[in-house]
Protein backbone atom coordinates (compact mmCIF):
# COMPACT_ATOMS: atom_id res chain seq x y z
CA UNK A 1 0.00 0.00 0.00
CA UNK A 2 2.77 2.24 0.65
CA UNK A 3 4.94 1.46 -2.88
CA UNK A 4 1.23 2.06 -4.26
CA UNK A 5 0.80 5.88 -2.63
CA UNK A 6 4.31 6.70 -3.65
CA UNK A 7 3.56 6.29 -7.02
CA UNK A 8 0.52 7.09 -7.37
CA UNK A 9 1.62 11.04 -5.35
CA UNK A 10 4.62 10.88 -7.72
CA UNK A 11 1.98 10.65 -10.51
CA UNK A 12 0.00 14.12 -9.09
CA UNK A 13 3.44 15.76 -9.07
CA UNK A 14 4.04 15.80 -5.43
CA UNK A 15 7.24 15.62 -3.55
CA UNK A 16 7.54 12.50 -1.91
CA UNK A 17 10.08 11.63 1.02
CA UNK A 18 9.26 8.07 2.25
CA UNK A 19 11.24 6.78 5.79
CA UNK A 20 10.70 2.33 5.71
CA UNK A 21 12.78 -0.60 6.75
CA UNK A 22 14.44 -2.36 3.53
CA UNK A 23 12.29 -4.04 1.26
CA UNK A 24 10.62 -7.22 3.04
CA UNK A 25 10.71 -9.33 0.01
CA UNK A 26 12.64 -9.96 -3.30
CA UNK A 27 11.04 -9.24 -5.50
CA UNK A 28 9.27 -6.04 -3.67
CA UNK A 29 7.24 -3.59 -5.09
CA UNK A 30 10.16 -0.35 -4.27
CA UNK A 31 12.48 -2.54 -6.05
CA UNK A 32 9.86 -3.31 -8.98
CA UNK A 33 8.71 0.07 -9.93
CA UNK A 34 12.19 1.98 -8.87
CA UNK A 35 10.49 4.16 -6.61
CA UNK A 36 14.30 4.75 -4.92
CA UNK A 37 15.05 7.16 -7.73
CA UNK A 38 11.37 8.55 -7.93
CA UNK A 39 11.48 10.20 -4.32
CA UNK A 40 13.63 10.72 -1.07
CA UNK A 41 14.35 7.69 0.28
CA UNK A 42 15.22 6.97 3.93
CA UNK A 43 15.99 3.48 5.32
CA UNK A 44 15.74 3.42 8.73
CA UNK A 45 13.05 2.21 11.41
CA UNK A 46 10.25 3.96 13.22
CA UNK A 47 11.75 2.48 16.58
CA UNK A 48 14.27 4.96 16.23
CA UNK A 49 13.16 8.29 17.12
CA UNK A 50 16.00 9.99 16.98
CA UNK A 51 16.62 9.32 13.48
CA UNK A 52 12.80 9.74 12.73
CA UNK A 53 12.92 13.13 13.69
CA UNK A 54 15.66 14.06 12.25
CA UNK A 55 14.32 12.58 8.84
CA UNK A 56 11.13 14.78 9.25
CA UNK A 57 12.96 17.71 10.41
CA UNK A 58 14.76 17.04 6.90
CA UNK A 59 11.80 16.25 4.83
CA UNK A 60 9.70 19.39 6.49
CA UNK A 61 6.15 17.69 5.49
CA UNK A 62 3.09 19.56 4.58
CA UNK A 63 1.40 16.03 4.76
CA UNK A 64 2.13 13.18 6.87
CA UNK A 65 0.65 9.27 5.96
CA UNK A 66 2.14 6.47 8.77
CA UNK A 67 1.90 3.31 6.69
CA UNK A 68 4.68 1.60 8.58
CA UNK A 69 4.15 -1.20 10.66
CA UNK A 70 4.29 -4.88 11.35
CA UNK A 71 1.36 -5.58 8.93
CA UNK A 72 0.86 -9.69 9.45
CA UNK A 73 -1.32 -11.78 12.02
CA UNK A 74 0.50 -14.86 11.76
CA UNK A 75 4.07 -12.85 12.64
CA UNK A 76 2.62 -11.16 15.66
CA UNK A 77 1.11 -14.53 16.79
CA UNK A 78 4.79 -15.82 16.84
CA UNK A 79 6.64 -12.20 18.64
CA UNK A 80 3.61 -10.14 20.10
CA UNK A 81 6.35 -8.04 21.84
CA UNK A 82 8.06 -6.62 18.15
CA UNK A 83 4.35 -6.44 17.23
CA UNK A 84 3.32 -4.16 20.18
CA UNK A 85 6.78 -1.81 19.79
CA UNK A 86 6.56 -1.32 15.90
CA UNK A 87 2.74 -1.10 15.81
CA UNK A 88 2.61 1.35 19.03
CA UNK A 89 5.76 2.67 19.95
CA UNK A 90 6.43 3.17 16.57
CA UNK A 91 3.08 4.95 15.90
CA UNK A 92 3.86 7.15 19.41
CA UNK A 93 7.37 8.02 17.61
CA UNK A 94 5.67 9.14 14.45
CA UNK A 95 3.18 11.86 16.55
CA UNK A 96 6.07 13.27 18.80
CA UNK A 97 7.97 13.86 15.44
CA UNK A 98 4.96 15.71 14.04
CA UNK A 99 4.55 17.38 16.99
CA UNK A 100 8.20 18.56 16.79
CA UNK A 101 7.98 19.10 12.97
CA UNK A 102 7.13 22.49 11.56
CA UNK A 103 4.68 23.23 9.03
CA UNK A 104 2.66 20.03 9.00
CA UNK A 105 -1.05 20.43 7.89
CA UNK A 106 -2.26 16.48 8.62
CA UNK A 107 -1.63 13.70 9.24
CA UNK A 108 -3.06 10.54 8.17
CA UNK A 109 -2.47 7.33 10.66
CA UNK A 110 -3.28 3.56 8.77
CA UNK A 111 -4.66 0.97 11.01
CA UNK A 112 -6.45 -1.72 10.33
CA UNK A 113 -10.15 -3.02 9.80
CA UNK A 114 -9.03 -5.46 13.19
CA UNK A 115 -9.08 -2.69 15.52
CA UNK A 116 -12.68 -3.53 16.27
CA UNK A 117 -14.22 -5.15 19.35
CA UNK A 118 -15.24 -8.36 16.97
CA UNK A 119 -18.57 -9.58 17.61
CA UNK A 120 -18.86 -11.53 14.71
CA UNK A 121 -21.48 -9.31 13.19
CA UNK A 122 -22.96 -9.71 9.95
CA UNK A 123 -23.34 -6.05 9.68
CA UNK A 124 -20.17 -3.99 9.01
CA UNK A 125 -18.68 -2.10 11.91
CA UNK A 126 -18.48 1.70 12.27
CA UNK A 127 -16.24 4.24 13.64
CA UNK A 128 -17.82 4.98 16.81
CA UNK A 129 -18.08 0.86 17.75
CA UNK A 130 -15.74 -0.36 20.19
CA UNK A 131 -12.45 -1.00 19.92
CA UNK A 132 -10.93 -4.21 21.06
CA UNK A 133 -8.56 -7.01 19.62
CA UNK A 134 -8.73 -11.03 20.16
CA UNK A 135 -4.82 -11.26 18.72
CA UNK A 136 -1.73 -9.16 19.07
CA UNK A 137 -1.98 -7.87 15.71
CA UNK A 138 -5.95 -6.34 16.08
CA UNK A 139 -4.96 -5.06 19.71
CA UNK A 140 -1.71 -3.58 18.81
CA UNK A 141 -3.68 -1.60 15.93
CA UNK A 142 -6.28 -0.54 18.38
CA UNK A 143 -4.03 0.48 21.16
CA UNK A 144 -2.10 2.70 18.14
CA UNK A 145 -5.72 4.12 17.23
CA UNK A 146 -6.03 4.94 21.23
CA UNK A 147 -2.64 6.79 21.02
CA UNK A 148 -3.31 9.20 18.33
CA UNK A 149 -6.52 10.06 20.19
CA UNK A 150 -4.80 10.91 22.76
CA UNK A 151 -2.08 12.73 20.59
CA UNK A 152 -4.76 14.31 19.18
CA UNK A 153 -6.49 15.69 22.40
CA UNK A 154 -3.65 16.78 24.01
CA UNK A 155 -1.28 18.65 21.44
CA UNK A 156 -3.84 18.52 18.11
CA UNK A 157 -6.16 20.49 19.41
CA UNK A 158 -5.75 23.96 18.99
CA UNK A 159 -6.82 26.24 16.00
CA UNK A 160 -3.36 25.99 14.00
CA UNK A 161 -2.84 22.30 14.94
CA UNK A 162 -2.81 19.94 12.00
CA UNK A 163 -6.00 17.65 11.27
CA UNK A 164 -5.11 13.89 12.32
CA UNK A 165 -6.94 11.25 11.24
CA UNK A 166 -7.24 7.03 11.55
CA UNK A 167 -7.70 5.01 8.70
CA UNK A 168 -9.15 1.50 8.97
CA UNK A 169 -9.60 -0.46 5.58
CA UNK A 170 -10.21 -3.75 4.77
CA UNK A 171 -8.41 -6.74 3.35
CA UNK A 172 -5.98 -5.08 0.64
CA UNK A 173 -5.32 -6.69 -2.69
CA UNK A 174 -3.37 -5.52 -5.69
CA UNK A 175 -0.06 -5.81 -7.57
CA UNK A 176 3.27 -5.63 -6.16
CA UNK A 177 2.54 -7.48 -2.35
CA UNK A 178 4.96 -10.83 -2.08
CA UNK A 179 4.51 -11.03 1.40
CA UNK A 180 3.75 -15.02 3.03
CA UNK A 181 0.49 -15.62 4.29
CA UNK A 182 -1.38 -13.56 2.33
CA UNK A 183 -3.67 -14.96 0.29
CA UNK A 184 -3.50 -13.73 -3.19
CA UNK A 185 0.34 -13.78 -2.94
CA UNK A 186 0.11 -17.23 -1.62
CA UNK A 187 -2.42 -17.53 -4.71
CA UNK A 188 -0.06 -16.05 -7.25
CA UNK A 189 3.39 -17.97 -5.65
CA UNK A 190 1.23 -21.55 -5.72
CA UNK A 191 -0.74 -20.91 -9.31
CA UNK A 192 2.84 -19.65 -11.18
CA UNK A 193 4.46 -23.16 -9.90
CA UNK A 194 1.67 -25.24 -10.78
CA UNK A 195 1.10 -26.25 -7.49
CA UNK A 196 -2.34 -26.16 -5.32
CA UNK A 197 -3.09 -23.46 -3.00
CA UNK A 198 -4.03 -24.40 0.98
CA UNK A 199 -6.37 -22.31 2.44
CA UNK A 200 -6.44 -22.05 6.32
CA UNK A 201 -9.99 -20.74 6.97
CA UNK A 202 -12.08 -20.78 3.69
CA UNK A 203 -15.22 -19.68 5.32
CA UNK A 204 -13.60 -17.01 6.93
CA UNK A 205 -15.35 -13.72 5.71
CA UNK A 206 -13.50 -10.34 4.82
CA UNK A 207 -13.89 -7.31 2.79
CA UNK A 208 -11.72 -7.70 0.34
CA UNK A 209 -10.36 -3.98 -2.17
CA UNK A 210 -8.01 -3.14 -4.58
CA UNK A 211 -4.94 -0.83 -3.12
CA UNK A 212 -6.25 1.86 -5.24
CA UNK A 213 -9.57 1.94 -3.75
CA UNK A 214 -8.68 2.83 0.02
CA UNK A 215 -5.77 5.07 -1.69
CA UNK A 216 -7.95 7.01 -3.40
CA UNK A 217 -10.23 8.08 -0.53
CA UNK A 218 -6.67 8.19 1.56
CA UNK A 219 -5.59 11.41 -0.82
CA UNK A 220 -9.52 12.96 -0.68
CA UNK A 221 -9.54 12.78 3.11
CA UNK A 222 -6.11 14.22 3.08
CA UNK A 223 -7.04 17.93 1.02
CA UNK A 224 -10.12 17.55 3.19
CA UNK A 225 -7.56 17.64 6.41
CA UNK A 226 -5.61 19.89 5.23
CA UNK A 227 -7.48 22.56 4.71
CA UNK A 228 -10.20 22.29 7.83
CA UNK A 229 -8.58 19.92 9.92
CA UNK A 230 -10.65 19.59 13.13
CA UNK A 231 -13.50 19.19 11.26
CA UNK A 232 -12.39 15.96 9.44
CA UNK A 233 -10.16 14.38 12.28
CA UNK A 234 -10.88 11.24 13.68
CA UNK A 235 -11.63 7.65 12.84
CA UNK A 236 -12.68 6.51 9.05
CA UNK A 237 -13.60 3.53 7.44
CA UNK A 238 -12.66 2.93 3.94
CA UNK A 239 -13.95 -0.57 3.08
CA UNK A 240 -15.62 -2.20 0.59
CA UNK A 241 -19.30 -2.48 -1.25
CA UNK A 242 -21.44 -4.71 1.36
CA UNK A 243 -21.67 -7.46 -1.70
CA UNK A 244 -17.83 -7.52 -1.91
CA UNK A 245 -17.21 -9.21 1.86
CA UNK A 246 -16.67 -12.41 0.64
CA UNK A 247 -15.58 -15.46 1.95
CA UNK A 248 -11.86 -16.99 1.45
CA UNK A 249 -12.91 -19.84 -0.50
CA UNK A 250 -14.85 -17.85 -2.95
CA UNK A 251 -12.04 -15.33 -3.49
CA UNK A 252 -10.20 -18.81 -4.46
CA UNK A 253 -11.91 -20.20 -6.44
CA UNK A 254 -11.82 -16.54 -8.76
CA UNK A 255 -8.36 -16.33 -8.48
CA UNK A 256 -7.56 -19.61 -9.96
CA UNK A 257 -10.74 -19.16 -12.76
CA UNK A 258 -8.57 -15.77 -13.69
CA UNK A 259 -4.98 -17.13 -13.62
CA UNK A 260 -6.67 -21.13 -15.40
CA UNK A 261 -3.78 -23.12 -16.22
CA UNK A 262 -5.10 -25.52 -13.98
CA UNK A 263 -4.92 -23.31 -10.93
CA UNK A 264 -6.96 -25.00 -8.04
CA UNK A 265 -7.12 -24.64 -4.04
CA UNK A 266 -7.48 -27.65 -1.26
CA UNK A 267 -8.05 -27.03 2.49
CA UNK A 268 -5.11 -26.93 4.99
CA UNK A 269 -6.52 -29.99 7.41
CA UNK A 270 -3.90 -28.76 10.14
CA UNK A 271 -4.88 -25.20 10.46
CA UNK A 272 -7.80 -26.17 12.74
CA UNK A 273 -5.56 -28.24 15.22
CA UNK A 274 -2.96 -25.56 14.85
CA UNK A 275 -5.42 -22.88 16.17
CA UNK A 276 -7.37 -25.19 18.87
CA UNK A 277 -3.75 -26.02 20.38
CA UNK A 278 -2.88 -22.01 20.46
CA UNK A 279 0.28 -23.03 18.11
CA UNK A 280 -1.56 -20.71 14.95
CA UNK A 281 -3.08 -17.33 15.34
CA UNK A 282 -6.81 -16.76 15.97
CA UNK A 283 -8.44 -14.74 12.97
CA UNK A 284 -12.27 -14.10 13.38
CA UNK A 285 -14.72 -16.21 11.24
CA UNK A 286 -16.32 -12.42 9.70
CA UNK A 287 -15.69 -8.90 9.61
CA UNK A 288 -17.18 -6.67 7.63
CA UNK A 289 -16.71 -2.54 7.72
CA UNK A 290 -19.36 0.11 7.33
CA UNK A 291 -18.28 3.16 4.99
CA UNK A 292 -21.10 5.36 5.55
CA UNK A 293 -19.13 8.36 7.34
CA UNK A 294 -17.34 8.26 3.90
CA UNK A 295 -20.11 8.19 1.71
CA UNK A 296 -21.66 10.82 3.28
CA UNK A 297 -19.23 13.25 4.24
CA UNK A 298 -16.22 12.63 2.22
CA UNK A 299 -18.36 11.62 -1.01
CA UNK A 300 -15.97 8.27 -1.42
CA UNK A 301 -17.30 4.79 -2.81
CA UNK A 302 -15.20 2.36 -3.97
CA UNK A 303 -15.08 2.13 -7.73
CA UNK A 304 -13.75 -1.04 -8.40
CA UNK A 305 -15.79 -4.43 -7.37
CA UNK A 306 -14.40 -7.73 -6.18
CA UNK A 307 -14.27 -9.17 -9.49
CA UNK A 308 -12.25 -6.21 -10.83
CA UNK A 309 -9.92 -5.82 -7.89
CA UNK A 310 -9.20 -9.81 -8.30
CA UNK A 311 -8.79 -9.28 -12.39
CA UNK A 312 -6.75 -6.44 -11.78
CA UNK A 313 -4.40 -8.24 -9.49
CA UNK A 314 -3.89 -10.66 -11.59
CA UNK A 315 -3.03 -8.97 -14.66
CA UNK A 316 -0.71 -7.33 -12.53
CA UNK A 317 0.79 -10.39 -11.78
CA UNK A 318 0.47 -11.76 -15.10
CA UNK A 319 2.52 -8.50 -16.65
CA UNK A 320 5.63 -8.89 -14.18
CA UNK A 321 6.17 -12.52 -14.90
CA UNK A 322 6.49 -11.40 -18.32
CA UNK A 323 9.07 -8.92 -17.56
CA UNK A 324 6.63 -5.73 -18.47
CA UNK A 325 7.53 -2.27 -17.79
CA UNK A 326 5.70 -2.19 -14.07
CA UNK A 327 6.36 1.83 -13.82
CA UNK A 328 4.42 2.01 -16.89
CA UNK A 329 1.87 -0.75 -16.55
CA UNK A 330 1.11 0.25 -12.14
CA UNK A 331 0.63 3.49 -14.00
CA UNK A 332 -1.54 2.51 -16.15
CA UNK A 333 -3.99 0.99 -13.64
CA UNK A 334 -3.59 3.86 -11.52
CA UNK A 335 -5.12 6.07 -14.59
CA UNK A 336 -8.04 3.59 -15.09
CA UNK A 337 -9.10 3.31 -11.12
CA UNK A 338 -9.06 7.78 -11.63
CA UNK A 339 -11.42 7.13 -14.92
CA UNK A 340 -13.39 4.83 -13.16
CA UNK A 341 -14.53 7.07 -10.07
Amino acid sequence: MGGWLCLWLARLGARVSGYSLPPPSSPSLFETLGLGDRMDSTIADIRDAGALGAAMEAARPEIVMHLAAQPLVGAAHRDPVETFDVNLMGTVNVLQAIRNAPGVDAALIVTTDKVYENREWSWGYRETDALGGHEPYGASKACAELAVESFRRSYFSGPRAPGIATIRAGNIVGGGDWAANRLVPDAIRCFSAGTPLTLRHPDAIRPWQHVLDPLRGYLMLAQRLGGEGSAWSGPWNFGPAEEDSAPVAEVADTLARLWSDGARWEIDRDAARNTASGTAARESKTLLLSSSQAHTHLGWRPVWGLNRALAASVEWYRAHLAQEDMFRFSLGQIALAEGSN
